[in-house]
């Protein structure tokens, strides 16, 4: 079994906190930038943004095939990190600071450029990381440090909201400048400093596969399916209040300036719970410990419905039990997903990890776009629209059940099909020696 230090688990994870800092900004400040400051149609920014995830989730598959099969003499997943990390950096810099005049052709050109460069940066790192350690609890050690890293970043970007307005900067325009030198800078080095001190795995393939039965065989891993099947049911779950936070709070709540710091309590709480769903993990196993954190987060989502005008101080605790909720959600599916590529590797001697956390990543897509495409649609339906001024009592009802009670229904699936999930320790360690025999 193979192990990794300490150094090298916080020299891996180091990237991740640039690349978590330029997500949230992406999707949340970026839109009402473009639109207020540049007075560009809101249709148009959304109509765009479209474009770039779009773009974005058809260039996972062939970033996994090709980081899988091109096998440079400096190593096939920190080559690819560290080549990526320049041109994302960028690019994210230059989405972030539009120069005066900017138009749709410069967000829509920027914006497909730095989700190809993501995305060729992300599913390899994702996959170095599930190949650094082949034992059981280790894996999960690893995505620990790389989730509490991205957590960091997630809350310096949401920080940088509060902070660079102190420094006598106002506005999202300086927000995203700071956010985007940020990564301009720190990026690169973090990828620097990663590849200089973290080896580069060991390939344990042996007979490369052609493409039709290379997916055949991706299809053909029992536990893969039932896991992406649990992810994606998962991820849907997650889509939703993710998506419906801020009309939660600010409509259904009345609480619309309370926002920011129950998104930074919930963010904590999620850095808080790591610790502990590790341990629970180590008791009971990966699978065990991710159904108990879905269930915990059904619990706690529960009242959240029924909550209306006033009820802040409660959909805090809400907060705080979901926060630690999603430790579980970030650090234990990437785990089993790692034991998960073993069936594959064992059953054909080819070592995928790329084409594997690509499949994740687009399903990680998938589930956040189903959830928009479903939400509003619905709520408009109910009569909630609060750019038309419209905010029915059925419509707050309905933000209260898409919001919370759909998300406990598809939680509850998850854990049921994660369960009895067949790889547990055991069985990993028989299939990690077949491998290293073979």
């Amino acid at each position: 079994m193979s192990t990794i230090r300490t150094g090298e688990l916080a020299a891996y994870a180091l990237p991740a906190l640039p690349l978590a800092v330029l997500t949230l900004p992406l999707y949340v400040l970026v839109p009402a930038f473009y639109a207020r400051e540049l007075m560009l149609p809101i249709a148009a920014v959304g109509s765009a943004l479209l474009i770039v995830r779009i773009v974005d989730a058809l260039a996972d598959p062939f970033t996994g095939l090709f980081a899988d099969r091109w096998r440079p003499s400096f190593g096939r997943r920190r080559l690819w990190v560290l080549a990526a990390s320049v041109p994302t950096a960028l690019c994210a810099y230059l989405v972030f600071t539009p120069p005066a005049g900017a138009g749709l052709l410069y967000l829509t050109f920027w914006g497909v450029v730095l989700s190809i460069a993501s995305t060729a940066a992300l599913v390899p790192y994702a996959a170095w990381g599930a190949e650094l350690s082949s034992d059981y609890a280790g894996r999960a050690r690893v995505t620990a440090w790389r989730e509490t890293f991205a957590l960091i970043g997630t809350l310096l970007a949401l920080f940088a909201q509060v902070l660079v307005p102190l420094t006598g900067y106002s506005g999202d325009g300086a927000v995203l400048f700071a956010l985007g030198l940020f990564t301009l800078i720190t990026l690169p080095l973090a990828s620097l400093l990663s590849v200089a001190c973290v080896r580069e795995p060991k390939d344990h393939s042996k007979n490369p596969l052609p493409l039709r039965e290379s997916l055949a065989q991706l299809l053909a891993n029992r536990p893969f399916i039932r896991l992406i099947a649990a992810f994606l049911l998962n991820g849907f779950a997650n889509g939703f209040p993710a998506t419906l936070f801020l009309f939660y709070v600010s409509e259904k709540l009345g609480a619309g300036d309370a926002a920011g710091p129950l998104l930074v309590l919930y963010f904590v709480c999620g850095l808080v719970g790591v610790p502990f769903w590790l341990w629970l993990a180590r008791k009971t196993s990966k699978h065990v410990a991710w159904c108990w954190g879905m269930l915990l987060a059904c619990a706690c989502f529960f009242p959240a419905p029924f909550l209306g005008t006033g009820q802040t101080a409660i959909f805090a605790v809400v907060c705080i039990g979901t926060g630690l909720a999603l430790g579980a959600d970030l650090v234990l599916p990437p785990a089993i997903q790692a034991d998960v590529i073993d069936v594959d590797t064992a059953a054909t001697g080819e070592q995928r990890s790329g084409l594997y956390f690509a499949a994740w990543g687009l399903a990680t897509k998938l589930a956040l776009a189903l959830a928009v495409g479903v939400a509003f649609p619905l709520l408009g339906a109910t009569g909630f629209d609060p750019a038309a001024g419209l905010r029915t009592d059925s419509g707050l009802a309905m933000l209260g059940f898409l919001y919370a009670g759909l998300p406990i229904v598809l939680k509850i699936g998850a854990a049921a099909l994660m369960w009895h999930f067949p790889i547990d320790e055991k069985m990993q360690a028989s299939l990690r020696d077949q491998i290293e025999r073979a």
